[in-house]
């Protein structure tokens, strides 16, 4: 860090390594599914487990799943509380920083399905900072985890945001 500069918050520091407060999804419809999966894959047809439930029946599944990408929140009126906000740092005279997305791995465990409603919680993990092209840089590394009514492991998501 130069001259002792960071931007790592009191928020930050206080929120790392915590759980955020849970938001959970409206019940998937199959709707949702079949329209997640046109979007996503057109212009070409959606393999047939995401839109065809005679078909989906006879897989080991036993019926309609989602694509491991779809989003059971993406439309969402109330985005609620987010552990996210607490991520974000801030510069020394308290101006907002800019931001990118610095990557991500997801894992997938039980796939969505029609009637789940999926329970999200995030958490700041750490963060790291250094002087760079774009000037001073932080690093923070968070974790978002999905699981269905089931509690079972839907998702893991381990991102880096970089703000300058």
């Amino acid at each position: 860090m130069s001259g002792g500069v960071t931007y790592v918050t009191d928020t930050m520091r206080e929120a790392q390594g915590k759980w955020g407060e849970k938001r959970t999804s409206p019940p998937i419809t199959e709707t949702d599914i079949r329209r997640w999966s046109i979007a996503t894959f057109y212009p070409e047809k959606p393999p047939r487990i995401y839109w065809d439930p005679e078909y989906a029946a006879t897989t080991r599944w036993g019926g309609i799943i989602a694509p491991p990408d779809f989003n059971p929140f993406a439309w969402s009126f109330d985005r609620g509380p987010s552990a996210r906000l607490s991520m974000r740092g801030q510069r020394p005279d308290g101006s907002a920083v800019t931001g990118m997305n610095g990557g991500q791995t997801d894992t997938y465990g039980a796939p969505m399905r029609p009637g789940d409603a999926i329970t999200e919680r995030s958490r700041l993990i750490g963060w790291w900072e250094q002087e760079g092209r774009l000037g001073h840089t932080l690093f923070a590394r968070s974790e978002i985890e999905w699981r269905n009514q089931n509690d079972e492991h839907v998702r893991t998501r381990l991102s880096i945001g970089v703000r300058f």
